[in-house]
């Protein structure tokens, strides 16, 4: 693992200072703590006993000695580094366990989602909902539901783990994939598409067409680009399972195989995705998009993902 990915990953960094604050927390409680007590103790006690002969001598205490109550307090307190560690220790537990195990927030750097999702959204994804996994290591150990045609679904990229990426789930395993001309059909069903007005992107300020796709019952909106071939070619890389898809001028054939998903982006023209780079196996999965928590520029993207 390189440096690099080591701090791109977040979940690691979380996990490496919550032991350590952990371990310093449980050290100070099992042992350092009562070493200041035993210190603080005997400190008292020969407080006591000079006191003692002090007065018993008719010697009366300087009112700048130190009290009892301040010698104990300076004596128990605990060191910088300690007190600051088990502040920080149950914080980044719970921050740990929540982005693990239930809601993991990230940020959209591409716009190939649009427009369903916008370059600067904020998004939340649903850790759980495809079986819970251990952190860091991202292996399942409870399975739950299966993704689903028409899903939003944040996954590690097949050919760099340290990238997470996010596109829609087009196939699932066994399916028949083929795109020709712009156009899905899974299992030899052509994918419905409705027209919709012509969709002005940002970042080329240029038009592009806009349909609305029904994905096994899950309606969303598509971008195609007139001037884009329906597949580069040239792009396409080696894969594992590549023999499950066939490429032709007009588009290509898959047949997704077992344990694995096809992935598309929304922003069909302007996606690297299964179609370039294979299939997700379902040990890259991370989670399911459910929500646009924040964009900056735009409060109004606020809402569930469709």
């Amino acid at each position: 693992m390189t440096l690099q990915s080591i701090l791109g990953n977040f979940a690691l960094i979380l996990f490496v200072l919550m032991v350590v604050t952990g371990i310093i927390w449980v050290l100070d409680l099992v042992v350092l703590s009562k070493q200041r007590r035993a210190a603080a103790d005997k400190a008292l006690a020969d407080y006591d006993a000079r006191t003692a002969k002090l007065t018993a001598d008719g010697i009366k205490l300087d009112s700048n000695t130190a009290s009892r109550s301040q010698i104990e307090a300076a004596l128990l307190r605990q060191p910088t580094w300690i007190e600051y560690s088990g502040s920080f220790f149950p914080v980044i537990a719970l921050v740990f366990c929540l982005r693990s195990f239930l809601y993991e927030p990230f940020k959209i750097p591409s716009s190939s989602m649009v427009p369903t999702l916008l370059v600067g959204d904020l998004i939340l994804v649903n850790k759980f909902t495809y079986g819970i996994r251990l952190p860091i290591i991202n292996q399942k150990i409870v399975q739950l539901n299966d993704p689903q045609r028409g899903d939003v679904m944040v996954f590690k990229y097949p050919m760099d783990m340290s990238q997470d990426y996010i596109k829609r789930v087009v196939g699932v395993p066994g399916d028949k994939i083929t795109y020709e001309n712009k156009k899905l059909t899974v299992n030899g069903k052509p994918i419905s598409y409705a027209a919709q007005d012509d969709y002005l992107d940002d970042e080329s300020l240029v038009y592009k067409k806009q349909f609305k796709e029904n994905l096994s019952g899950v309606e969303h909106r598509i971008l195609n680009d007139d001037r884009a071939p329906t597949l580069n070619y040239g792009d396409v890389r080696d894969f594992p399972n590549k023999e499950a898809c066939t490429y032709s001028s007009e588009g290509f054939t898959c047949v997704v195989p077992a344990g694995n998903y096809f992935m598309m982006g929304d922003n069909r023209d302007n996606s690297a995705d299964s179609r370039y780079w294979g299939f997700v196996p379902d040990k890259n999965i991370v989670g399911k998009a459910v929500a646009v928590w924040m964009n900056l520029s735009n409060p109004r993207r606020i809402g569930a993902i469709h």
